[in-house]
């Protein structure tokens, strides 16, 4: 009998794990200058109205750096997770080397959405967590009120994600059951099993849309709520230069759009973690 070893996120990373750390601290380095850029569009205003160029300058060389570390991130991430996904897929198919085809195919295939969360979805969390930090510094270096007004919205949507999690889990557990019956529905089965199995197959897909769309309405409704909470906040700013409006007015928009990334990415962590059991799971024969 093989040993079978155990298929998590933290075994992936462990398969070259110097790599990975290097792509991070690429996102790192980019997300810097992604945090930098409204506050420096904010100084470049304020420089031209007193018509001095050195802000704009200075604007310039940070979205240059951007613009190269994330290409050279791109580049390198391929090759990386590429690598990974290959030693992933030679582990998945000997430890289920004696399930049979249907099994098989299916897990395969959502063996690579652990990879995937790795090359895209990972970066974006570090990134949303950088970005949120840093706009809550930056907000509080305004007044502290605008930066305690996203700080509490961040939490309710947190909130309101964890009212929905068991639910994710219980429908993508779902869905993955069906999947994995179609290359079985498919070898010989009548039609009426091939239509019933994509009619169950699109009911699963619907409940956790549906789902989705409720979460995600909820938590639109808070972000938005928070950013025209700070909007009205700026008019009890002192004097207030264009430049510091601008800045103030792009970070809570800005953590509108980083702030959503939370519950997307734990709705991911939810399905990784039942693939993740799924994989592990002992099949029969």
């Amino acid at each position: 009998m093989l040993y079978k070893q155990a298929i998590t996120l933290r075994s992936l990373m462990h398969f070259n794990p110097m790599k990975v750390m290097c792509t991070w601290l690429m996102v790192l380095i980019e997300n810097v200058f992604m945090i930098l850029l409204p506050l420096f569009i904010g100084y470049a205003i304020d420089g031209l109205l007193k018509q001095n160029m050195q802000p704009l300058l200075m604007f310039a060389l940070i979205l240059l750096g951007l613009i190269m570390v994330s290409v050279l991130r791109r580049l390198y991430d391929t090759r990386v997770y590429g690598e990974i996904r290959v030693r992933l897929s030679k582990l998945v198919e000997r430890n289920l080397r004696s399930s049979v085809v249907s099994v098989k195919d299916a897990r395969l295939t959502m063996s690579r959405e652990l990879v995937d969360f790795l090359e895209e979805d990972l970066p974006s969390l570090i990134s949303a967590i950088v970005q949120l930090v840093a706009t809550m510094i930056i907000l509080a270096t305004f007044h502290i009120n605008l930066a305690l007004c996203v700080l509490g919205s961040g939490l309710i949507i947190l909130v309101i994600y964890g009212l929905f999690h068991k639910q994710f889990t219980r429908l993508n557990g779902a869905l993955n059951d069906q999947a994995e019956q179609q290359v079985h529905v498919l070898s010989g089965q009548p039609f009426a099993a091939i239509r019933t199995h994509f009619e169950a197959l699109k009911r699963c897909e619907i409940k956790l849309s549906d789902t989705e769309a409720l979460v995600y309405g909820l938590i639109f409704i808070v972000l938005f709520s928070a950013v025209l909470v700070n909007l009205w906040m700026v008019s009890g700013l002192i004097d207030p230069s264009v430049g510091q409006v601008f800045s103030i007015v792009t970070y809570s928009l800005e953590f509108v759009q980083t702030a959503v990334m939370l519950p997307i990415t734990l709705q991911v962590l939810s399905r990784l973690m039942e693939i993740s059991q799924r994989l592990n799971q002992p099949t029969s024969e």
